[in-house]
């Protein structure tokens, strides 16, 4: 496994073997790995003949007063992860690799950012789309991963591969959660014994979504308002958004709006001084 850290040289080594006739899929991370990015990985060695990671925690996706500086990161560990996996490459660069002095040119889309975490987050897609860009750029896949968990930004990242006619397939990969059943997250890092268990109420929520759309209910309003008693129940959480949302564009069912067609249930919590999403499709 070859561990990366100039850009020049990353490029170098992809289209070397895209040379020799070799197919890359591509996982870009923030590190910090769990069962979830591993798991983006394993279905990425199905999809192709080399597996690339990405480990970069990218500032411009961070607004002020968020977890730059904090967030988890653990590179030793991540390195021995991707080996172990079989990963042939693993990218590592760091900020003034990817953001140079003078660098001033950003991808921003108009209108999936104007809904459910782009709302509280205003400077978070606009850094997603400008590094997954430029990342493609430089690792040159022929396919990428991403999981559902952060079911906007794939959405997201989808729309824009679309717009900029990059020549790239975008593989979803189902959420992946904890036993009982909390989304993993490199975030979870964060919360103590009691969080933890709170933390379980944002699944919970969405499976008596899921009940109850199952038993007939089609008033969106009604199950937003049972997802918001359930979160309200914990002194301790503080509710960003619940919103059901159509699937490809995210707008909001609107008021008088039914259920009779797959839609999203998306929420963010802050619990303590974590922030918390999750996702389910009813």
């Amino acid at each position: 496994m070859k561990i990366i850290s100039s850009i020049k040289e990353m490029t170098a080594h992809s289209e070397e073997l895209r040379r020799k006739g070799r197919t890359l899929v591509f996982v870009p991370t923030m590190g910090f790995l769990h069962k979830g990015h591993l798991t983006l990985m394993e279905e990425g060695k199905k999809q192709a003949d080399d597996l690339i990671v990405s480990i970069f925690v990218n500032p411009a996706q961070f607004g002020p007063n968020e977890d730059l500086d904090t967030y988890p990161r653990a590179l030793e560990r991540d390195l021995e992860l991707c080996e172990k996996i079989g990963a042939a490459a693993v990218f590592t660069p760091d900020a003034g690799e990817m953001y140079p002095e003078g660098f001033q040119t950003y991808v921003e889309l108009t209108r999936l950012p104007l809904h459910l975490c782009g709302l509280s987050r205003p400077v978070f897609f606009r850094g997603v789309a400008t590094v997954v860009t430029k990342l493609f750029n430089i690792v040159r896949p022929h396919k990428a991963v991403f999981g559902q968990k952060d079911f906007q930004q794939l959405t997201l990242i989808r729309q824009m591969v679309r717009d900029l006619s990059l020549n790239i397939e975008i593989i979803g990969v189902p959420i992946v959660r904890e036993a009982d059943g909390l989304a993993m997250s490199s975030r979870n890092k964060y919360l103590n014994e009691s969080e933890r268990s709170d933390a379980l109420l944002l699944h919970q929520s969405l499976l008596k979504a899921k009940e109850m759309v199952a038993s007939g209910e089609k008033n969106p309003a009604r199950i937003l308002e049972q997802a918001r008693q359930i979160l309200n129940s914990c002194p301790g959480i503080k509710i960003d958004y619940v919103s059901i949302c159509d699937i490809a564009t995210l707008d909001n069912l609107g008021e008088g709006e039914r259920i009779d067609r797959p839609v999203l249930m998306a929420l963010a919590v802050m619990l303590g001084k974590t922030r918390l999403i999750d996702n389910m499709i009813l």
